[in-house]
């Protein structure tokens, strides 16, 4: 019978929490001696590594399964170090995201302090609520299960979906013959975002893990949804799309890839 210890719970909250704003402050204080905020991006895999690393030390007396403790833990930064390594990779000799640039031009007073508050504490409170299944998943009681298991293969199939879309992004744009079109090829051709569909895929299998008790599930679920619209409708599919929508080919692209879930290219 699994059992949810909600008071262990509760009082893990805060230090994943000091966690998170750790790992954003730290990277401010790079930002700034470097003079580019894009390095931000790196921390939101790193961000939610340290959370899950906090939790699991934390629930270590919580009564929690060992095994799902361990595996939460794991998947969860396997998935953050790989993002964070392969953004950092990307933009290295980069100066600044054009993003950043936009938002700080428009910055009233400070730009620095702009930042913390616009990015850095609003994304450290982002990886602190979207990564509460991971801090509840420690504090489950007995054995794994269905649910367990079931979250483990969505987040490979997650983890999948975003390592090679990625690698065949990378080996694209390396090619000076596609430097202006359209990547449509491999997972490409099955949705505009195999990077973003892979996020999602991770978050809710990581969230399945704590479904072995439906209130802990109940109290979390907020977190993967929360991801979801911000994949989709926030600042992921619907953000990079208004910039993509003059390029050349795009239109054509749209008509005949999914926008999101995977599915066989249209003929036309």
């Amino acid at each position: 019978m699994n059992g949810f210890d909600w008071t262990a719970f509760a009082q893990g909250l805060a230090p994943s929490a000091g966690a998170a704003l750790a790992v954003m402050l730290g990277t401010f204080a790079v930002a700034l001696r470097k003079g580019v905020h894009r390095v931000v991006d790196v921390a939101w895999g790193l961000g939610f590594t340290a959370v899950a690393l906090v939790s699991y030390g934390m629930s270590a007396d919580g009564g929690g399964d060992g095994t799902r403790r361990l595996l939460v833990t794991v998947l969860t930064a396997v998935w953050g170090l790989r993002l964070a390594w392969h953004i950092a990779r990307r933009g290295r000799g980069h100066g600044e995201d054009p993003r950043y640039e936009a938002m700080l031009a428009r910055a009233p007073g400070s730009p620095a302090l702009y930042a913390l508050r616009k990015v850095y504490l609003l994304q450290g409170a982002l990886v602190w609520l979207i990564s509460l299944p991971v801090q509840a998943a420690g504090y489950v009681t007995g054995p794994v299960g269905a649910w367990t298991w079931a979250g483990a293969a969505l987040w490979a199939v997650g983890l999948g979906f975003e390592a090679v879309g990625d690698r065949q992004l990378a080996r694209f744009k390396a090619d000076p013959a596609n430097r202006g079109r359209i990547m449509d090829r491999g997972l490409w051709s099955w949705t505009r975002h195999p990077n973003y569909f892979g996020d999602f895929c991770v978050w809710w299998g990581l969230f399945l893990i704590v479904c072995d008790v439906p209130a802990a599930a109940a109290a979390t679920v907020v977190a993967p949804a929360l991801m979801s619209f911000l994949l989709i409708g926030g600042s992921g599919k619907a953000l990079l799309e208004r910039h993509m929508a003059e390029r050349p080919g795009f239109a054509a692209y749209t008509a005949r890839t999914s926008g999101f879930f995977p599915r066989p290219p249209r003929r036309g």
